[in-house]
């Protein structure tokens, strides 16, 4: 039996173990959703840092669960598989007594079922975008560190679209991690996975053009080039320092970049994972080939895939009327 005191304690015990046992961004998943459920057992009057971890029950499942109804569905489904997993590492550290039938039961009865929504992404505005970064001059009068930010930026965007890269994929990649004679990455992708990434003409031409203008940075950084991140920062923290990127940043590059190119109105409309709904929905009509689409994406189910196989509604009502309208 392993003692630990408050449930506060417990819960970050049990967070310790998803750091070292699963991706970072499954930890930070799980992190939010313990966060919440303290946020919960606090409403319910319950202080995590008095109550001793033996006081958990089966029934605080119930309030969570009602607790997540302001959250859509799929987050709540997340969230409670997170807490039901601290249940599971209670019970087997013998720290609670802990009836996971009833756990169980208690989220099967109160869960409700996520539907399977077709993905909505603006793929005009995503396309509008692209062309306004491809055909936008970069003016080679301005502060070096902006010329880095724009042509980084470009790539960037160019990248996750043709690559279908997820944002905490792109922004882990280093210099080294491209075949640029074979236009392919080896990645770390999804639960831990290897996986080989490719790369369009296009996104390579735009990498090129920003290591060229980075060249200078990378060559003072004393590392091997293979070892330098592929899209770095450039700002004041990072000095002469070539750091990588974070999601974060990747994010704020995405809401900054659609903001200049199709205005403030379209702030929010487009997010990072768009590009991937983007390059899915590509391949798709280009090619009608599911299985290609799916093992593109990097998809383990192919029922992910067949989300995105569908009509656009322009598409939906020509079709429509071609088939009903009288001649």
């Amino acid at each position: 039996m392993r003692k630990f005191g408050n449930i506060d304690s417990a819960i970050e015990a049990y967070l310790e173990t998803i750091r070292l046992a699963r991706s970072e961004h499954t930890f930070i998943t799980y992190h939010n959703a313990l966060n919440n459920f303290r946020a919960c057992l606090d409403k319910n009057g319950i202080d995590v840092e008095k109550e001793t971890v033996e006081s958990i029950d089966a029934d605080m499942i119930a309030l969570y669960a009602n607790y997540l109804k302001k959250y859509a569905a799929t987050t709540e489904q997340l969230y409670l598989t997170a807490v039901k997993g601290f249940y599971d590492f209670l019970a087997a550290e013998e720290a609670a007594e802990i009836n996971l039938p009833k756990v169980k039961l208690l989220i099967k009865q109160r869960a409700r079922r996520p539907g399977r929504r077709i993905p909505q992404f603006p793929a005009d505005a995503i396309s509008n975008l692209l062309e306004y970064y491809e055909k936008k001059p970069i003016n080679n009068g301005t502060e070096p560190e902006i010329i880095l930010r724009e042509l980084r930026d470009k790539s960037f965007l160019i990248t996750l679209a043709d690559t279908g890269l997820r944002v905490h994929e792109a922004c882990q990649l280093r210099r080294g991690d491209i075949d640029w004679n074979e236009g392919k990455a080896l990645i770390i992708g999804k639960g831990d996975k290897q996986a080989i990434v490719r790369f369009s003409s296009r996104s390579l031409r735009a990498l090129k053009a920003y290591l060229q203008a980075r060249s200078d940075l990378d060559g003072k950084s004393g590392r091997p080039l293979t070892s330098l991140p592929l899209f770095a920062r450039h700002d004041r923290g990072a000095g002469s320092k070539v750091k990588p990127i974070t999601p974060t940043t990747g994010r704020n590059i995405v809401q900054e970049r659609v903001a200049e190119a199709l205005g403030e109105e379209a702030v929010g409309t487009i997010t990072p994972h768009s590009f991937r709904h983007y390059f899915v929905t590509r391949v798709l009509l280009t090619t009608g080939n599911l299985k290609l689409a799916q093992s593109l994406a990097r998809h383990q189910n192919i029922a992910v895939t067949q989300r995105y196989a569908h009509l656009a509604d322009d598409e939906l009502d020509s079709g429509y009327w071609e088939v009903f309208e009288e001649k």
